[in-house]
């Protein structure tokens, strides 16, 4: 647990950035994301082995699955450490975490991806739950259509 301190402004709830992840990770990723279809899901397959701590591995990892149960253990990793992550920042469990911020797209790629997985697996009670704390993260979501590319 962090000692730092999470503080309440007169803008709303407090605002957790997840670090950034390491530049080798971030540069093997886009590399990956770059391969041709046929090598691309074996490519960020690889990048997450090297640094299975990467959440926007693991997200993106979830975006290439090979099927819907594939994608929702993908998401659902990118999501659990990215709960770990957050706790590690001083998240107490409410305020915003917000897409505008880089850091911050794989854990919240992994939460949306899960909830959609977790609809398309018949999960529709943690499809919902997925979509609310979405929401409550980042109200600029839309936990329905595609994540935005940049903030």
């Amino acid at each position: 647990m962090s000692d730092q301190p999470v503080t309440m402004s007169r803008s709303g709830p407090p605002e957790t950035v997840l670090d950034p992840e390491p530049a080798e990770a971030l540069a093997a990723l886009d590399a990956a994301l770059e391969a041709p279809d046929e090598e691309r899901r074996a490519a960020i397959s690889a990048v997450v082995a090297q640094w299975p701590a990467f959440l926007d591995g693991w997200a993106r990892l979830g975006d290439h699955a090979r099927d819907d149960v594939e994608a929702y253990a993908c998401y659902r990793v990118a999501y659990h450490r990215g709960l770990d992550r957050l706790r590690g920042s001083g998240w107490r469990g409410s305020g915003y975490v917000r897409w505008r911020h880089e850091t911050n797209r794989g854990f919240l790629r992994g939460l949306v991806g899960l909830g959609r997985a977790a609809g398309r697996i018949g999960e529709t009670a943690e499809a919902k739950r997925c979509a609310e704390f979405a929401l409550q993260l980042d109200p600029g979501i839309d936990p329905t259509r595609p994540l935005p590319s940049s903030p």
